[in-house]
């Protein structure tokens, strides 16, 4: 991971211990603002309560509650008031779960900070932390902000809360700062606010702060774009204005019917009150704002910072892929893959002579790979006494280390091409041929190789110049950046669901076809164009060809892919890291940044953030994406089942002249079963390894005609069934409050099964709110003194056989056409009402 350094933040000298005098601090906080991480902070119960009190279920509470007094039914407009206490605390409970994500991350943040100012230390709150402020950070302590180590011995951090390292990080003091305008420095030489130092004291001179840090950017961004209405919302908003005129018009031609047939005003208010609650479609917008606050999180903790609200929607409908390969399909760092030595040398020695001609203190990555094997594979190679260094240039293409090996003795190592190389060794033009082919059919396979040779030299004849001639060749090094573990399987997952997946990279086009056969890409026999080869298709045919790799790609041939498969219907998701990826980044369906190596200007053109760059990562957040639209499908599913019925019911038995089949007190009943069941029950996380394919759709629909034929079927054989019982067990007795007992019954049986049927009850939550409903409603209803306070009567045997052929009825459609779950490979009859998670191609 490195970091933009913006230098512009830093005092000059930006390594001065003296800190900042009080006159700039005021200047920096006028000028950057408050380091407030946190952002707003939480909002109290009493603020959550108020907000509860739009909520017009509660407004129906009071106004027949205050009815019910005026009429002197006591009782009844007690107990009215009464159910006013659940349903505030279950809207303050799914406040909690929805903001428990921010909440979490708010808690490990500092509090206050130890800076040094006008040469003295002080103890200040962390939001008046200013860029440029050099802070101390103890052992044991949060760091304040993002900011440059810039002194510290045996540091160690502990970042499990942005990386998800579980391991301490070693930390190290920045000596000099890179050259550039605004040059990249090591994670190692980084503090991050939210981050806690294990080990050691740590002096940071403080870079970004507020919003600027990560930890920032995580707590305030789900914040900010969660204002952004998605295309779901709008078709949700659209279902529930529809409903709500159907209910409007169902509550005014009962209540004028009920009225007409001599039942009376009273009788006429109620029932159009009774009614129009439970047609009431205020489940739909909060389940979606529910789910979406839910895939924020469970994405978060997939790794994939969510920073638009749309995100959550189209990362589920992704069809297609465009990736980097650097550091994102492989690790982006080089290590040593094979030693080829000359015959009679040691593999041991050919690393030997690899390891002397590096140096550590350029961070070349080639250099970087060979001492980091040699400090596994050479323990015991003690450090060279250098007597000179001639370093790489790209006129000479060698590195030359010329060191001590006793007295009187030097040895001269060299590394660099192999044809430099060979050149500077004697070797039979026969003997040379063989090398050569040897470093072609390396580079086949996608290897960077270098060439080793070594001489002897005699400390008292060499004057100090580098050798031009006389090496004796040792052998060829092969190194790889090596494929993500785990990302081979990522594709093939990606492959069996359906997924195109497309690598775009600047690398040549020998290297990026070996990099994917190794990933698998086109199924092991990838099709490979240049980025002027697939540029000059798409302008000959407008047509993407089958292409699986796209060679020394520049970013605007990359911009042309995306919006020319995008043109196709794909929903393409693409991932960048650099300014050139902004264009690309924007024009696909999902822009992708990623987290470690991107910059400023990926992150903001993007809509998710990768933490770990990790192409796995994406695969789990597509999984994620589609478990989540399956599991907002299931609980609409759900509330439809269920308010079909209750509605149907509620308006045809009054409309036939039959007395109300339910009170307002058994609505409110209802609801305290149905709200808690959609929010919670249908909260399934995906399954790991199971990315199921994706079939287009026609826009604007969220359910498919076959969903549609099972919610009416279902749907009516339900309210049919619960007629059958409530007219069976009125007519043995004429007791309406046993009657509507077998009702109520019936729809919380209904409730919990077809809960159960649809989550299939995989989770913990599902099982316990399917038991808790019918545990509760059987407590309610055969206890007496309850069924009493909620004007029933204790049901017998027989109506409770009644009330299960009802449910068992109704339940029959429901089983032989049980939507499949995301993420389930097993094939299933639910592919005639569902396909594959139907996803449109628009928006729903």
């Amino acid at each position: 991971m490195r970091v933009v350094v913006p230098v512009n933040r830093l005092p000059q000298p930006w390594d001065e211990t003296r800190g900042l005098e009080a006159q700039e601090v005021q200047a920096r906080r006028a000028r950057h603002g408050l380091n407030d991480v946190r952002g707003q902070p939480p909002r109290s119960v009493l603020q959550t309560l108020r907000e509860a009190g739009g909520d017009p279920m509660l407004w129906f509470l009071v106004g027949t509650s205050v009815l019910y007094f005026a009429l002197g039914e006591r009782v009844d407009g007690a107990v009215m008031l009464l159910a006013i206490a659940p349903l505030l605390g279950m809207d303050v409970f799914l406040h909690h779960r929805t903001q428990a994500s921010t909440e979490g991350l708010r808690s490990r943040l500092a509090a206050r900070a130890l800076v040094l100012r006008d040469g003295r230390e002080e103890d200040v709150p962390a939001e008046e932390v200013v860029p440029g402020d050099l802070a101390r950070v103890e052992a044991g302590s949060q760091f304040p902000a993002d900011g440059l180590i810039v002194r510290g011995r045996g540091l160690q951090a502990e970042e499990s809360s942005l990386t998800g390292e579980s391991l301490p990080v070693r930390k190290q003091p920045l000596e000099r700062l890179p050259p550039g305008a605004e040059p990249a420095v090591d994670a190692v030489h980084w503090g991050l606010a939210g981050t806690r130092l294990l080990t050691g004291t740590a002096w940071v001179r403080i870079v970004l702060t507020g919003p600027e840090t990560l930890y920032g950017s995580i707590v305030r961004s789900a914040r900010r774009e969660r204002r952004a209405r998605t295309p779901l919302q709008h078709a949700v908003a659209h279902l529930v204005a529809v409903l709500l005129a159907v209910a409007a018009a169902l509550c005014a031609v009962l209540a004028l019917v009920r009225w007409r047939q001599g039942f009376g005003w009273l009788d006429a208010l109620l029932s159009a009150a009774t009614l129009g609650v439970a047609a009431l479609p205020e489940e739909f917008p909060v389940a979606l704002t529910f789910f979406l606050g839910a895939g924020v999180y469970r994405l978060a903790r997939r790794q994939a910072l969510v920073r638009q609200a749309v995100s959550v929607e189209n990362i589920g409908r992704v069809t297609c892929i465009c990736s980097d390969k650097t550091g994102t399909l492989t690790e982006g760092l080089l290590r040593v893959a094979r030693l080829l030595p000359s015959p009679g040398t040691p593999p041991e020695a050919l690393l030997r002579t690899a390891v002397l001609a590096s140096r550590e203190e350029g961070r070349d990555p080639l250099d970087v790979a060979l001492l980091e094997a040699g400090a596994r594979d050479l323990p015991s190679l003690p450090g060279p006494a250098r007597e000179a260094t001639f370093p790489f240039t790209e006129e000479r293409q060698r590195e030359t280390s010329v060191v001590r090996q006793g007295p009187g003795a030097l040895l001269a190592a060299v590394k660099g091409a192999p044809e430099r190389v060979l050149d500077l060794c004697a070797l039979a033009p026969e003997a040379r041929r063989e090398w050569e082919l040897r470093v072609e059919a390396l580079a086949q396979e996608g290897n960077k190789v270098i060439a080793c040779a070594s001489r002897t030299l005699d400390a008292a004849h060499w004057h100090g110049g580098e050798p031009e001639r006389g090496f004796d060749f040792v052998g060829l090094v092969a190194c790889e950046d090596p494929v993500r573990a785990g990302v081979a399987e990522a594709v093939r997952e990606c492959r069996d669901a359906g997924l195109r997946t497309v690598m775009v990279t600047g690398d040549h086009p020998r290297t990026a076809l070996a990099v994917a056969r190794r990933l698998g890409l086109g199924g092991g026999h990838p099709q490979v164009l240049t980025g002027d080869a697939l540029e000059a298709r798409l302008a000959d045919t407008g047509t993407v060809p089958p292409v699986d790799v796209v060679a020394r790609a520049v970013p605007a041939q990359k911009y042309a892919l995306v919006k020319a498969l995008r043109k196709e219907g794909e929903v393409v998701a693409a991932t960048g890291d650099g300014v050139n990826d902004v264009p690309a980044l924007q024009a696909a369906d999902v822009g992708i940044a990623m987290g470690e190596r991107g910059t400023r200007s990926a992150r903001e053109a993007s809509s998710i953030v990768l933490l770990n760059d990790d192409f796995g990562t994406l695969v789990r957040a597509i999984a994620e994406g589609r478990q989540l639209f399956s599991n907002l499908q299931r609980c609409f599913l759900y509330l439809l089942l269920i308010h079909i019925p209750l509605v149907g019911t509620a308006a045809l038995l009054p409309l036939w002249g039959q007395p109300l089949l339910y009170l307002p007190i058994h609505i409110v009943w209802l609801e305290l079963i149905i709200h808690p069941t959609a929010m919670l029950a249908f909260q399934a996380g995906a399954r790991p390894g199971r990315l199921t394919p994706v079939r287009m759709r026609p826009a604007a629909r969220f359910f498919s005609g076959g969903q549609w034929a099972l919610l009416t079927v279902v749907g009516g054989l339900m309210a049919c069934g619960l007629v059958w019982a409530y007219a069976r067990s009125l007519a043995e007795g004429q007791d309406i409050a046993r009657a509507r007992a077998v009702a109520v019954a019936s729809l919380t049986l209904a409730s919990a099964s077809f809960a159960a049927v649809l989550t299939r009850l995989r989770t913990r939550t599902a099982r316990w709110v399917c038991a808790l409903t019918l545990g509760l409603s059987v407590l309610l209803l055969q206890v007496p003194a309850l069924a009493s306070l909620v004007g029933l009567h204790p049901l017998h045997v027989r109506d409770w056989a009644r009330v299960a052929v009802a449910v068992a009825v109704a339940l029959v459609p429901l089983l032989l056409a049980r939507p499949r779950d995301e993420g389930d490979g097993r094939s299933s009859r639910a592919h005639r009402w569902t396909g594959r998670p139907q996803m449109a191609s628009g928006p729903p």
